[in-house]
């Protein structure tokens, strides 16, 4: 090693600068001395580190800089005191042009460092560029009424999101745990408090998908939350039987909750071919116990060509997270070719969920029509836990790879209406759907619910009427399709108050039916099914209207349905 220490006068503070040259890797060191506390930096040449040290007007304002270090600017005291910095205490402009993604990645990890709050200045308009710089958040941040343009035109890393709000406590690989059983209610470990519990089993697979979209399935997963002695909660719980654990992880849980408030986010939409690569450029939530409140988010530019997006917000490997009073935009539908050669319209989202637990959105909207078929319906999600839309009006609900408890209440949903597989209790109550059917059970994941359905005062409004085809409950499984599980429809549905707008019916319309023809083939007992589909054993109706004054009938496919015991 060899050196140069140099000072530098930085707001009245003297900074002691030593340059360092290894010869071993031909890297040269910047590390700054400040009040006994150091940092360390490496520039690939001298004249690198010079037009940095003179042509920032903060050292902190290179989030990278502050990220590695401990670097005492002046004022810190004051904001420490006063509770809370703003981005522009770390020389964002806000002025619409120049690209703030350092200072407000800069502001963030000083927050982080010193648990303060974070705040946007009032009025600002930051504009974020395609750099690949995720924004760390690890305490209460408030946007209020600042306006965040988000360009992706050009960015350098589709998969990295602009903002990451993530947690403190580590995760951590549980030892000894080598099986679990389905509805088992307890685990042997210790533990050092309540967390999350994610495990696979590689050896298995589940969710082997049928269609245009075929692949060959997805690893057992399972996510569920235990408390300090091990005991899982009986709201999440084990769904599958692990007989051999290839992979299991702890995340402590969050006690602490942190909130996001406000915003006024803009996303410049990319202009990529159409194939399925996937935009994550958003908010991204990795710890529990977050609230999203008052937040909106806008799509502009959105042209003959785009990539499909993963989720402006994105919620994965987390529990008790709640959106609220917010306001998300629905993404441009784009097609491509899909894995069975075919053509598909690629699935495009402003909100997913993934490997979550407690999830809730109360009194949100979107800003496009949500039944305007141009733009795809807004939520999808896989391995869920207790969704719930309480006060939405959203285009769709969706469960991909399965939800287990699902509710939708004092909601109205568009054109994608609710489309889930999964299990235990889904509840619909006091909403209006605008859909096909009523319920769609997904036909690509073999149309199964291995739990029961209850819909209450409710009205469904279906969309083809004109066909004369009108059905509650929708899917389709062939029984020749093996999925990685055997299906089942929905063992008790219970229907306690429906209005059905079906007046605009053609003369031939016969009424709406509970069940759609999910499989045109099983019609006598001649008909075997490799994988057999288990029917709907009991049908509870009561306070049912329709429009069109017919009656409601069970199915076209009465064969199908003959054994299930309608009160």
């Amino acid at each position: 090693m060899r050196g140069l220490c140099l000072s530098y006068q930085f707001n009245a503070t003297t900074l002691q600068v030593l340059l360092m040259h290894s010869k071993e890797t031909n890297e040269n060191f910047i590390i700054f001395l400040n009040r006994s506390k150091i940092i360390m930096r490496t520039f690939s040449s001298l004249f690198l580190f010079i037009f940095f040290l003179f042509n920032n007007t903060s050292i902190c304002a290179d989030a990278n800089t502050y990220v590695h270090g401990k670097i005492d600017r002046p004022g810190v005291s004051d904001f420490t005191s006063r509770g809370w910095v703003s981005y522009s205490d770390f020389e964002a402009k806000g002025d619409g042009k120049t690209d703030d993604i350092d200072a407000i990645a800069a502001t963030h990890a000083f927050a982080n460092e010193h648990g303060l709050t974070v705040k946007a200045d009032r009025d600002a308009v930051y504009y974020i560029g395609g750099k690949d710089r995720p924004v760390d958040i690890q305490t209460n941040t408030d946007f209020g009424n600042a306006a965040f343009i988000i360009d992706d035109r050009e960015v350098e890393n589709r998969n990295a999101p602009v903002f990451s709000v993530n947690s403190t406590l580590q995760s951590a690989s549980l030892e000894g745990v080598t099986t679990l059983r389905k509805g088992q209610k307890k685990i042997d470990a210790t533990l050092p408090g309540a967390g999350l519990i994610t495990v696979i089993d590689s050896n298995v697979r589940r969710y082997i998908r049928y269609g245009p979209n075929q692949n060959k399935g997805s690893h057992q997963t399972d996510i569920f939350v235990v408390n300090k002695k091990g005991e899982i909660d009986k709201n999440t719980p084990i769904i599958w039987d692990f007989d051999r654990i290839t992979e299991i992880t702890f995340l402590p849980i969050d006690e602490i909750p942190l909130t996001i408030t406000g915003g006024h986010f803009t996303t410049i939409a990319n202009q990529a071919e159409s194939r399925y690569t996937y935009y994550s450029r958003g908010i991204a939530i990795r710890r529990s116990n977050v609230v999203i409140d008052g937040l909106e988010h806008h799509v502009a530019g959105e042209g003959e060509t785009g990539a499909p997006y993963g989720g402006f917000i994105n919620i994965s490997n987390s529990a008790n997270i709640t959106v609220k009073n917010t306001l998300l935009t629905g993404r441009k539908m784009y097609q491509t070719i899909g894995s069975a050669g075919v053509p598909v319209s690629m699935g495009s989202y402003d909100i997913s969920v993934n490997r979550a637990l407690n999830i809730t959105f109360e009194n949100c909207r979107q800003t496009n029509d949500i039944h305007d078929r141009a733009y795809w319906g807004i939520m999808g999600s896989n391995y869920c836990k207790n969704l719930v839309y309480d006060n939405c009006t959203f285009s769709r609900f969706d469960a991909h790879m399965g939800v287990a408890n699902a509710t939708i209440r004092n909601s109205t949903l568009g054109h994608q209406g609710i489309n889930a597989i999964g299990s235990g209790l889904f509840i619909v109550e006091n909403s209006t759907v605008t859909s096909r059917t009523f319920i769609n059970l997904r036909s690509d994941y073999g149309s199964t619910w291995q739990g029961e359905f209850v819909i209450r005062d409710c009205v469904f409004v279906p969309t083809g009427i004109a066909s004369g085809n009108v059905s509650l409950i929708g899917g389709y499984n062939s029984g020749q399709h093996d999925f990685g599980y055997r299906c089942h429809m929905p063992a008790r549905i219970t229907i306690d108050g429906l209005r059905i707008e079906d007046t605009d019916h053609p003369a031939q319309y016969e009424g709406a039916a509970i069940f759609s023809n999910f499989n045109r083939e099983r019609t006598d007992d001649t008909h075997v099914e490799k994988y057999p589909y288990i029917v709907t054993k009991e049908v509870i109706l009561k306070n049912i209207t329709t429009s069109s004054g017919r009656p409601l009938r069970v199915s076209d496919n009465q064969f199908m349905f003959k054994d299930v015991t309608i009160h």
